[in-house]
């Protein structure tokens, strides 16, 4: 029992010591993957305004948000291009610019702000040697798992059938 226990504790300090001389770098995210979660927000952001659910415009505005915040923060240049600082300007633009149009759940402000955004997408790519990435107004959705109508419609339909 003695030595069993001596031999755990010697593989408890030597896996100690092991795990202390190889630090772990954190986890960052690569520019691709911060913009294919922005691609996917922008096509739900589209989705859930056109269908006035306004709660999930504005969840998925704050995702879009946080996903520029992200590549603020984790690649403020990419190929010499100031990818932080026109994140920030879309931040302090485009996406402020629709949580007011979300606010006053208005369709029209919404689709303008949204064309308006995209558009500084574009820019962006183009500017930063991408331009051959095109970003545009979803014409049809892959989540055919996610209901874009508000809550209160997806309720009435299920009760009508």
């Amino acid at each position: 029992m003695t030595r069993t226990l001596a031999a755990l504790a010697v593989a408890l300090v030597l896996s100690l010591s092991s795990a202390r001389s190889e630090p772990k770098e954190p986890f960052t995210p690569g520019l691709g993957e911060i913009m294919t979660l922005q691609q996917m927000r922008h096509l739900k952001l589209w989705y859930a305004g056109q269908a006035g659910n306004w709660p999930l415009a504005d969840y998925e505005l704050d995702e879009l948000k946080e996903g520029f915040e992200d590549i603020v923060k984790y690649h403020p240049t990419h190929d010499d291009a100031p990818t932080g600082t026109m994140a920030s300007a879309v931040i302090d633009g485009e996406i402020a610019a629709l949580a007011k149009a979300i606010a006053a759940k208005d369709r029209k402000p919404f689709a303008a702000g949204f064309d308006k955004l995209t558009a500084a997408c574009n820019a962006c790519h183009q500017s930063t040697k991408h331009a051959f990435i095109v970003i545009q107004r979803p014409t049809a959705s892959p989540y055919a798992n996610q209901a874009f109508a508000p809550a209160r419609n997806i309720e009435a339909k299920a009760h009508k059938h």
